[in-house]
């Protein structure tokens, strides 16, 4: 026999996963940019590691890079 505990957290399971659904549905864009945020945010995190592995320039260095000399 079925606890009916486990019916009550099946239950809660099922609705709560039917109600995150509907949010991400209804809310596509903000969705949408959140993971693009992320994402970005991975993607700077990564950057900064590489940065800090990478050998060291002044600052006229890339100045002349920027400036296209």
């Amino acid at each position: 026999m079925t606890n009916p505990t486990n019916i009550d957290e099946i239950k809660i399971k099922a609705l709560f996963k039917e109600a995150l659904i509907e949010v991400i549905e209804e809310n596509q864009e903000l969705v949408s940019s959140i993971l693009v945020e992320a994402l970005e945010d991975i993607a700077i995190s990564r950057a900064i590691e590489e940065g800090e592995q990478s050998k060291t320039v002044s600052r006229d260095e890339i100045f002349k890079v920027l400036s296209g000399e």
